[in-house]
């Protein structure tokens, strides 16, 4: 890979088209395949834009979700190596998108060294040769694409008969992806999903060639070792390998946050870097047995690669991560949210961002999925929920689907963040006998739900200028809590510069360590947990809290052994660090004590 970092999926409108941004220089990121709606608008502005030619698939079609999705990847994939090709074309040295894909490049690259040697060469017939070695070395960047396992919504056709597992939005995203021309990684998110990781094993690019190459690939974005080496197995049993384990922070990320047991990120990277070859090793006899069984090429070893992602600050950690914990790429996502250039903010979303304080991004129970949320307080997809509950009319149309998961009230599912949901909740509320406080507590959490399928895709809509009249403008933005410290709207060129230490952003920013912020995620986590816990006292609970609680003082004693090898942090760094370790430690054994003292 050129780079060592990834810009990751974010939500669904904000990097739904980074590629056509980012891969002409090397840089590989992630696209959300879950709205095929957005997606098929998108194709047909950049079609448009690029003067390709459009044909719509309307959402009658036949397989209309996948065929969209496969349509909208091949014209990603088209327009980049368009990009790609046209950019190497240009002559060099001329200050141009050629040199800037070079200039882009980590220090380390041997692709920058050679083009930094190459500029030293007198003109002639050495230099063209040696310029023609480092055109041919040159790579774009990957265009992977996302899906979360469970948003797998099940469809019915118009007279309501259920239309297949086949085409539940999962596997019909599956196949919009399979059937394109992109040679890159699906990355499976937010837990297993066996029907999905079954239907894997019925396409061939998922399976060796006779090469030994994969066609396609498979990522997996996981919390911890235990839940990464389950899934893995599951789909080597079936002759499928995991090319990348993409380890993310449980809370200090964007988007949906799936806190583990009280596992810090730390702990969990040194159990990978402890284990993964024993791991790769297991997983690879179980992989060839079952090739050797379906009659497929076993004979290749296939690389596995680990990175990490979430709440990544400094070019410090960034080198930190990469070389003790043994790993091949970081992600960043968040901070591209301030880098126009690169992912898709209106500007008054953008400004919102820029003026943030700490307090604005918290962790919510906004996801109609009913799994904890990174929240932006002042953004207007807020606001315009407040405004709702103020007008008397809480939630919002449901239009897309995507998330209808509940059969409380009917016998199709609808989406709890939902008009309609939140009606008919509301009036049961009413008709159970419960105290003020109680009853404002469950009106509280049954609005808080937000229509994340509009919102997460509206800045997209706004930013190129293709709002429906009519049509819903309120922003919903999912930042991970570390763009706290980010305040600026920044260029491509200054936000890779600050990854690989070139010039630091943060000079001027105090900013604990990213170990130190997920630390306190976790305690603030945990609190809120213990108070849950004392309203409605049960020993599962208690053995689950009891059990947090250890996995967090564990993590906070590896961190106090780890400090001397923070070889690239000035000693002043390491001190303040280990205050910061004595006061959560602190900390924890006060919210602790809500457990004993019941």
């Amino acid at each position: 890979m050129p780079h060592t970092f990834h810009i990751p999926v974010l939500g669904l409108g904000f990097s739904i088209d980074t590629p056509l941004k980012t891969a002409r220089y090397g840089i590989a990121s992630v696209v959300s395949i879950v709205d095929d709606e957005l997606i098929e608008r998108m194709r047909k502005y950049h079609a448009l834009q690029n003067e390709e030619a459009y044909t719509p698939i309307m959402k009658s079609a036949p397989d209309a979700r996948a065929k969209r999705i496969t349509a909208y990847l091949n014209l990603l994939n088209k327009l980049v190596n368009k990009q790609f090709e046209r950019l190497k074309t240009l002559p060099f040295n001329q200050n141009n998108d050629l040199d800037r894909y070079f200039s882009l490049l980590p220090d380390s690259s041997h692709l920058k060294q050679g083009y930094e040697l190459m500029q030293e060469y007198p003109e002639g017939i050495s230099k063209k040769i040696f310029q023609n070695i480092l055109l041919s070395r040159m790579q774009k960047g990957a265009i992977d694409v996302n899906i979360m396992s469970k948003v797998d919504k099940l469809n019915f056709d118009i007279d309501g008969q259920y239309t297949g597992d086949d085409n539940t939005d999962a596997l019909a995203g599956i196949r919009g992806f399979v059937n394109s021309d992109l040679q890159s990684s699906v990355v499976l998110s937010a837990g297993m999903n066996p029907r999905l990781y079954s239907y894997l094993e019925s396409f061939d690019c998922f399976f060796p060639d006779s090469d030994g190459a994969l066609n396609k690939k498979i990522i997996l974005k996981v919390s911890d070792y235990r839940s990464a080496y389950i899934q893995a197995k599951f789909l080597a049993k079936k002759g499928l390998w995991v090319s990348e384990f993409r380890i993310e922070s449980g809370l200090n990320c964007g988007g949906h946050a799936f806190a583990t047991e009280g596992l810090l990120l730390g702990p969990i990277l040194e159990e990978f870097k402890q284990k993964r070859e024993t791991m790769m090793a297991e997983l690879l006899t179980i992989y060839q047995a079952a090739l050797i069984e379906k009659g497929a090429n076993a004979t290749a070893i296939p690389p596995q690669r680990i990175s990490v992602q979430g709440g990544i600050g400094t070019a410090n950690e960034n080198d930190f991560l990469l070389e003790h914990y043994q790993l091949q790429a970081t992600g960043w996502g968040s901070p591209f949210l301030l880098v126009p250039e690169a992912t898709n903010v209106d500007e008054e979303t953008l400004q919102q961002l820029t003026s943030a304080r700490q307090e604005d991004f918290y962790l919510s129970a906004s996801s109609p999925l009913g799994i904890l949320f990174n929240n932006f307080k002042k953004s207007t997809g807020e606001q315009q929920r407040l405004e709702r509950i103020e007008q008397g009319r809480p939630g919002s149309p449901c239009v897309k689907k995507y998330l209808c998961t509940n059969t409380e009230f009917t016998e199709q599912p609808i989406c709890t963040a939902s008009r309609e949901y939140q009606h008919l909740k509301l009036q049961q509320l009413q008709t159970l006998e419960l105290s003020q406080a109680d009853y404002q507590e469950r009106v509280e959490n049954i609005t808080e739900k937000v229509c994340l399928c509009e919102g997460l895709c509206a800045s997209a809509y706004l930013k190129n200028d293709m709002l429906k009249p009519r049509e819903n403008a309120a922003v919903t933005i999912c930042p991970g809590p570390n763009l706290a410290y980010f305040s600026q709207v920044y260029t491509l060129d200054e936000m890779v510069g600050h990854i690989y230490g070139r010039q630091d952003l943060l000079s001027d920013v105090e900013r604990p360590s990213l170990f130190i912020n997920e630390l306190n995620l976790y305690l603030d986590y945990f609190r809120k947990e213990i108070t849950g816990y004392l309203k409605n006292v049960n020993q599962k609970k208690e053995k689950q809290l009891v059990n947090f609680k250890d996995q967090l003082q564990q993590g906070i004693i590896y961190y106090k052994q780890l400090l001397p090898q923070l070889y690239n942090e000035t000693i002043s760094y390491r001190d303040e660090m280990y205050k910061n370790l004595i006061v959560c430690e602190a900390h924890l054994k006060a919210i602790g004590a809500g457990l004993l003292a019941v």
